[in-house]
């Protein structure tokens, strides 16, 4: 139980009642630690301000919860007679009698369980935040903490000189509470206390991007004015509270997205709860079972509902599609069925993807059992058959003049070449020369290769890659290598085989190989109607989709990825061009390689010459400049210049304007001995950021420069970068979804 204000406590006093009329007891501050009462700082109040302060004290029969005041001589006291101080002293004693049985939790109350909930809280080590909740500090520095009095207002630290603030009197008045505890990336390494429950004023409880391990205790669903709950990014487990439902009529939002909670998804005690209040609803990346949790779709107000990255299963009901919702994400579970129709949603399918096989419907394949193409590949072919002003060139002039006529001979090499080669087959290749197909080219034709129609995308001293049409309306990139830049037929065949077996999610497959008799030689792939990374991060950043942390991360690993698949073959592959413009990036921020391998099908001159160009665009390993032959260490350099790129967003090389040569390890390295490290990150990258460190950024840059070590044996293999990609993820991987609505300037999705 809580001690009354000390203004409560003048009002009973039978002679103090014609000063508390005349100014008002509404302006009287009362500091229990000098045992004193003022008229309050008011200007208007300057000048009747009383001379000498009224005293009280704490007799010694009293608990030192309850306060007997006792009035002295002032300006203010008229003297009264003894019997009007026994009056007195009687009825301090009835209300002392009745504070026992009505009076609430004080602030001291909520103190005391501070106290208990911080080493909770802390966990084995002392936390620096967590320092200020001391006793001798002001209640209004506690941080992390908001206090706030009956009448809504908040308790500020406007006046630290006053008394007010610093008394013990804060402490005891039974009018302030604590609305809110936000202490989000601030190391917390402990448990979640089940005291919390017991702060039923408590209105909002943030303390995401923590480590924060154990269950979610069942008081949790006590603390019953809680309206907004955010424990996501944590290390939580075990299953969700059913008490976590009591708090339905208040909660707005929920958050425990990143835990490794368990379970099935608990229903509401009441059958009939709908949360009415309750608009986002995020338990992704967590590992929860079961059905699809039916009582969601009567939390009518729902606009956020994030389950993706969960061991959900069976169908996904289609009163779902009564949400009104504006995000959602369904992704990486075990759906199956059908999907509901969600009309004008819009709904993508990054929503439903990662799900069962047996999962379809629009926008995923169809249900008939045929190979429906997915809307992003009907998107992709819209794509290409919408391109404007397509300049019409014939595709090997003067290679394949003449009649086109099917071989049936097949040469001496083809039958080399295709022996024991499930994968590949030779398609009769016509006079003119040899047509390999390779898994995922077998629908294509050498007639309707030649026949394509293309458009010219990019010159190299080396060749020209064009985007050609095909005649059922298809689309390919076909690379038109230039006459004298490849080896000799026998020379090149090995390699052009090994690069058709290869097949990753960030790498760009070879479908087809055309080699004429006269030399010529033309490598098919899929056309994927995609930005550059390179485009991505220095052109134009207007309508492109906004570049954080999480997505340049997958991209990063992506590329990692694909470097570490290449070079772990069974005969290691050298990408031998990496850099920005050969990385391709889909709309889910997929990265692709391109140009993998092709140094060795090319004469040393043109090798020489792209290693040069790697140079020039400052990707270029230092012992290159000796030896002047790709390894994997010397795509570990160019990817570490690559990593450095995304985290600073600056282009490295050599300016074609000014000259200058920009070295991106040596920005890094000035900024570390200017103690500026934190001001080097690309500024659109940190968008959403908390906590720099907490997101791993800085060690992401450390392995970044240890790729650019100049010595080799320094530097980390690929798998092993690809292994400190994945422990120092992105706390906030929810970014990643909807990127086709998440633009530059728009809120990210929960």
């Amino acid at each position: 139980m809580g001690c009354p204000p000390p203004q409560r406590l003048l009002q009973s006093a039978p002679f103090s009642k014609k000063a508390i009329k005349r100014w008002g007891l509404e302006n009287f501050i009362c500091d229990f630690q000098s045992q004193q009462c003022w008229l309050s700082q008011k200007d208007n109040l300057k000048q009747r301000e009383p001379s000498n302060p009224i005293s009280f004290h704490f007799p010694s029969s009293c608990s030192s919860s309850y306060l007997l005041p006792f009035l002295f001589l002032s300006p203010l006291f008229h003297f009264a007679t003894f019997m009007a101080a026994v009056n007195f002293l009687s009825l301090c004693i009835a209300l002392l009698l009745t504070l026992t049985l009505t009076l609430t939790h004080s602030a001291s109350d909520v103190v005391l369980l501070l106290q208990e909930i911080k080493p909770s809280l802390q966990g084995t080590a002392e936390n620096l935040l967590l320092l200020s909740w001391n006793t001798s500090v002001p209640l209004c520095q506690w941080r992390g903490l908001k206090w706030a009095f009956s009448n809504g207002s908040s308790l500020l630290c406007t006046d630290l000189s006053s008394p007010h603030w610093t008394s013990l009197s804060l402490y005891k008045n039974p009018f302030l509470h604590l609305v809110s505890l936000r202490l989000p990336s601030a190391n917390l390494s402990g448990a979640l206390p089940r005291e919390i429950g017991e702060l039923t004023n408590l209105q909002s409880l943030y303390l995401s991007v923590n480590s924060l391990s154990g269950a979610i205790p069942l008081e949790l669903g006590y603390s019953t004015s809680l309206s907004d709950i955010d424990l996501s990014h944590n290390l939580l487990e075990g299953s969700l509270p059913t008490s976590i439902w009591n708090l339905c009529d208040r909660l707005i939002s929920l958050r425990l997205h990143g835990n490794s909670l368990s379970g099935s998804l608990p229903e509401p005690a009441l059958p009939d709860s709908t949360c009415k209040n309750l608009q986002f609803l995020d338990l992704g990346q967590n590992t929860f079972t079961g059905n699809f949790p039916d009582f969601i779709v009567g939390f009518h107000g729902l606009k956020q509902l994030d389950i993706g990255d969960n061991m959900f299963s069976g169908q996904i009901p289609p009163t779902i599609t009564e949400l009104k919702l504006e995000k959602l994400n369904l992704s990486h579970n075990n759906f199956t069925g059908v999907l509901p129709n969600f009309g004008t949603s819009n709904f993508g399918v990054e929503v439903f993807e990662g799900n069962s096989p047996g999962l379809c419907g629009p926008p995923l394949r169809t249900c008939n059992g045929g190979s429906g193409l997915s809307s992003g590949a009907v998107a992709g072919l819209v794509i290409g058959l919408m391109t404007a002003a397509v300049v019409l060139v014939s595709l090997l002039i003067g290679y394949f003049q003449g009649k086109r006529k099917k071989n049936v001979d097949d040469d001496e090499e083809e039958e080399e070449f295709d022996e024991g080669e499930d994968e590949e087959t030779g398609n009769g290749g016509g006079g003119d020369g040899k047509f390999i197909l390779f898994q995922g080219g077998e629908h294509l034709t050498l007639e309707d290769v030649l026949n394509a129609t293309g458009q010219v995308m990019e010159k190299t001293s080396y060749g020209t890659v064009y985007k050609a049409k095909l005649a059922d309306g298809g689309t390919i990139a076909l690379r038109l290598f230039k006459e004298g830049s490849c080896r000799d037929r026998i020379s090149c065949l090995p390699v052009i085989k090994q690069l058709g077996r290869i097949r990753h999610e960030n790498l760009i497959p070879l479908r087809a190989f055309y080699q004429g008799k006269r030399g010529e030689k033309l490598l098919i792939y899929d056309y994927l109607p995609n930005k550059t990374l390179y485009e991505l991060l220095h052109e134009s950043r207007e309508g492109k989709p906004v570049l954080n942390w999480a997505r340049r991360h997958k991209i990063a690993l992506g590329i990692a990825r694909g470097l570490a698949h290449l070079h772990g073959l069974e005969t290691p592959i050298t990408h031998g061009n990496v850099r920005s413009k050969t990385v391709l990036v889909d709309d889910f921020f997929v990265a692709r390689l391109n140009e993998f391998g092709l140094d060795k099908i090319m004469v040393p001159a043109v090798a020489d010459e792209i290693v040069a160009f790697a140079k020039t665009d400052g990707y270029k390993a230092p012992e290159l400049q000796q030896m002047k032959k790709c390894n994997s260490r010397t795509d570990v350099y160019a990817f570490g210049i690559l990593l450095l790129e995304i985290l600073l967003g600056k282009k490295p090389g050599k300016r074609s304007r000014t000259g200058e040569f920009v070295d991106l390890p040596s920005l890094v390295k000035v900024a570390v001995l200017e103690e500026t490290t934190m001001e080097i990150f690309d500024v659109e990258l940190l968008k959403g950021i908390r906590n720099p460190m907490e997101e791993g950024l800085v060690q992401i840059l450390k392995l970044a420069m240890g790729c650019c070590a100049p010595v080799t044996s320094v530097r980390p293999a690929m798998d092993e970068i690809v292994r400190q990609l994945e422990e120092n993820r992105p706390r906030n991987r929810s970014a990643l979804y909807s990127p086709a609505e998440t633009r530059s300037g728009s809120v990210t999705p929960f």
